[in-house]
């Protein structure tokens, strides 16, 4: 792989999906249909995926795509794949909350190495560089040019005194079990990948998900927090979270800054 024309790609499709996305959610309407699964899809999502597939399809056709939106691609398996959540966080946008991400990753060997997390509404981008380092795009998100960039790293958490990022959406009484053998300083709520891109900046110590989740909805945040010195683990055991499991399903998983003292489940 090609890792500079990577960025590159992955950066400018970010953001030319979310001003689809928000030419969308700044309309007076927008339908928001079903899927097979009774989750919600909107024509955001489906303009998004167009794009961003067409996009990474010509840039690098050899390399397999997996994409929400497409469910032929789920059955589709390589050691090396593109995968795509062209708008997660589907019901932070029809409430028009905000939180809503696009999510690019590139993943080699099962670990998810290069990613993209762009919250269109929020104006906050984050994606790994070429090196594999993560870093913040400041602004003002010019297609052509990249912006100033701030490397981002995790927090040096105190155990007596963690910050913690949980669902918005997804919060229930099996994830404050969890927090609660902690001891936490402050806990603050926030949808879609932004969770793993507030533990790569240090705004969070910790983020857990006792919750479905499939991989493109944690593979690009996934690879920021890893180009941030964090590390994903899954919640059982606390072996490494990884990618290209059966129909891209993830189990429950915990994301932190390395240096907290994870709790058993």
């Amino acid at each position: 792989m090609d890792f500079d024309r990577l960025e590159k790609v992955m950066r400018r499709l970010a953001l030319e999906a979310g001003e689809v996305i928000m030419e969308i959610y700044n309309s007076d309407d927008f339908e928001v249909k079903s899927k097979s699964d009774d989750s919600p899809v909107t024509a955001a999502d489906e303009a998004a995926d167009a794009l961003i597939s067409k996009g990474l399809r010509e840039a690098f056709p050899e390399v397999l795509l997996v994409t929400e939106e497409q469910a032929d691609s789920h059955a589709q398996k390589a050691d090396e794949f593109l995968i795509v959540d062209p708008l997660d966080g589907t019901k932070e946008f029809i409430h028009r909350r905000g939180d809503f991400t696009v999510n690019i990753a590139y993943v080699k060997d099962g670990n998810p190495i290069r990613g993209v997390v762009y919250a269109p509404a929020r104006d906050r981008m984050f994606f790994t560089r070429a090196d594999g380092q993560s870093v913040e795009e400041m602004g003002p998100f010019d297609k052509g040019a990249l912006g100033e960039v701030k490397e981002i790293n995790v927090s040096t958490p105190d155990n007596d005194a963690l910050m913690v990022v949980a669902s918005k959406s997804h919060r229930d009484q099996a994830t404050d079990d969890y927090i609660n053998k902690y001891q936490v300083k402050d806990s603050r709520s926030a949808g879609s990948s932004l969770k793993f891109c507030l533990v790569a900046t240090g705004e969070a110590d910790i983020y857990p998900r006792v919750g479905r989740t499939m991989e493109w909805d944690t593979a690009a945040g996934h690879a920021v927090l890893n180009g941030a010195g964090g590390a994903v683990v899954r919640f059982d055991d606390h072996s490494p979270l990884t990618y290209g499991k059966p129909i891209y399903e993830n189990p429950f998983f915990i994301a932190y800054a390395k240096g907290v003292d994870l709790k058993p489940a």
